[in-house]
This record gives C-alpha cells, structure tokens and sequence, in this order.
C-alpha cells in the first residue's frame, strides 16, 4: 500500500525553514505574531518547540506520513518586556535544534494560549518586513477531508489545463 505524503505545505503556510531565513536578515527587529486579529502581548514566550514524524490514515483509509514541528506560543504581558527580537526566537530554535532535528521543510504549527483559554492551533504565514518589525499572521489551522482536498486539487488543475490561455479556443470551457 502506498503512503501518501501529506507535508505538502499550504499556500498561506509557511516552513520552518523559510521562517528562519526571513528572520536571518532581520535578527535585531521586533518578532510580533497575530492571531484571532490582534498582535501577540510584548512578554511572549516561546515555551516549547517540538518535531514530530507522525502516521496515520485518512478517512477515505489512505495511509499518510508526514514531519510536522510545532512552535508554542504563551501570550503573556510581561513587565518591561518587548516583542522578543527576531534574533532572539532564532538562536531559541538553533539551541532545540541542537537537541531534538528539526526538518527546515516540515509542516509548521504553532500553538497559542495566554495560559487562561485552551491552546489552539495556527499556521503560519509569510512574514512581512514591515515598520522596522517582522510580522507574522496566525490564521487558525482547519480540519479537512484529505480524500475531498486531493479530489478538489486534481478537478482544479483539470481545469487549468482545460480553460488555460491556450486551451481558450479550443472550446472545452465554453
């Protein structure tokens, strides 16, 4: 049986290894995350990173596999704190990375609480060099079909090719 590789990253997704390399070209600037439409409070902690190589079946039953790293985040108001510079959060990941590997193309999720509700899970999108801060969009991380996403996907590109620029005259889309 074959095992469908389900780290294909999302288009508002970003990789562990395209973070870093942002952040490479801005170590001294302002890290400021957002999630649920406001920024992440100044004493934000980063209190956990794990790597993951996960298994498992879909509910169509196609077996998947996948490295994930997940990025937990504690939004709390610190005392004379700022947002943690760019440098800081990655000198944080270089330090877990000399302990636990980390795959720069895994899935990336991050895991928010304010130490009061219950953590929930985002994904990344790509950061913006901005104001003289890096900023990064959570947006919440959704359940899906997988069967029905690879079903969708394969009917896009269908079409796609089909009603593409140089299949306009050939009717099919008409």
């Amino acid at each position: 049986m074959n095992v469908i590789d389900n780290s294909k990253i999302q288009e508002n997704d970003i990789d562990l290894g395209l973070l870093l390399s942002v952040l490479t070209g801005a170590k001294d600037s302002p890290l400021i995350f957002y999630y649920d439409g406001k920024a992440v409070k100044p004493g934000y902690h980063v209190t956990e990173v794990k790597a993951g190589q996960f298994s498992g079946l879909d509910c169509g039953a196609n077996p998947e596999a996948w490295a994930e790293i997940f990025i937990q985040l504690w939004d709390i108001e610190e005392a004379d704190r700022t947002h943690m510079p760019a440098g800081k959060f990655h000198a944080i990941i270089r330090k877990v990375s000399d302990h636990v590997q980390l795959d720069g193309s895994a899935k990336l999720t991050f895991e928010v609480s304010d130490g009061v509700r219950p953590m929930q899970l985002y994904c990344a999108a790509m950061p913006v060099l901005r104001a003289g801060a890096v900023h990064v969009t959570l947006s919440p991380r959704p359940a899906s079909c997988k069967p029905r996403d690879r079903w969708l996907a394969e009917e896009n590109s269908r079409a796609a090719a089909c009603c593409g620029p140089q299949a306009a005259a050939s009717g099919c889309c008409a």
